[in-house]
């Protein structure tokens, strides 16, 4: 991370051990899908992918709770590429949110 960043975090004493990652019985990886292709091979872009996924995910997150477990939204830092590798999945995916579910 950028020497601003890990400079703004200093005071919240965070380092790259994520317990409530690591640790917790479920994780859920939400990717966002940037783009398709059409029959004809042409790239279609999904607008407002952002919007959608931060709206599902706000709905899983009340679910999550209702069902009297918890969770919290976690970003994936710079994992997400060999996340989205290690899973096999397209590049027209890219992992936005990391959600620890447990109780």
């Amino acid at each position: 991370m950028g020497k601003v960043w890990t400079t703004d975090l200093k005071p919240l004493k965070t380092n790259w051990i994520k317990e409530y990652l690591t640790e917790a019985p479920f994780l859920i990886l939400v990717f966002k899908q940037m783009y398709s292709f059409r029959s004809d091979g042409k790239k279609k872009i999904h607008y407002y992918n952002e919007q959608s996924v931060s709206i599902a995910v706000g709905i899983l997150l009340a679910a999550i709770h209702h069902a009297g477990l918890v969770s919290l939204t976690s970003t994936p830092l710079n994992c997400g590429p060999a996340i989205r590798k290690l899973l096999d999945r397209p590049l027209s995916e890219k992992l936005t949110i990391l959600l620890p579910v447990g109780y």
